[in-house]
């Protein structure tokens, strides 16, 4: 009866210590290229595909029908006058590669 209360406990206390050790291991969950902006776009460019790609999630979790006409981001950029073409532009490109992205592997 000791000796199985002794292997619960060594069994408890190894899977206390080793379980977490590998989780933090393996680090944070790395950002897919899919998610990246082309190196092509500039600072606004780089900031108007992420929003694209977090806009496309949003409709994607909230079960709405893809369309980058209706993202007010896209409609009313967040950025100078000067900087909305390629806001819109990188906005599009972003939009659609996660369109593409989540409606192929769904996360």
């Amino acid at each position: 009866m000791t000796s199985r209360k002794t292997m619960i406990a060594v069994l408890a206390f190894a899977t206390s210590v080793c379980v977490p050790s590998a989780i933090l291991a393996q680090g944070p969950p790395s950002h897919e290229a899919w998610e990246t902006a082309p190196s092509e776009f500039h600072e606004v460019g780089q900031r108007g595909y992420h929003d694209g790609v977090e806009g496309a999630r949003k409709d994607f979790q909230n079960h709405r029908k893809p369309n980058v006409n209706n993202r007010d981001e896209f409609k009313h950029p967040p950025v100078s006058g000067a900087d909305r073409d390629e806001y819109r532009a990188a906005f599009r490109r972003g939009y659609d590669a996660g369109v593409e992205h989540l409606m192929n592997h769904g996360y």
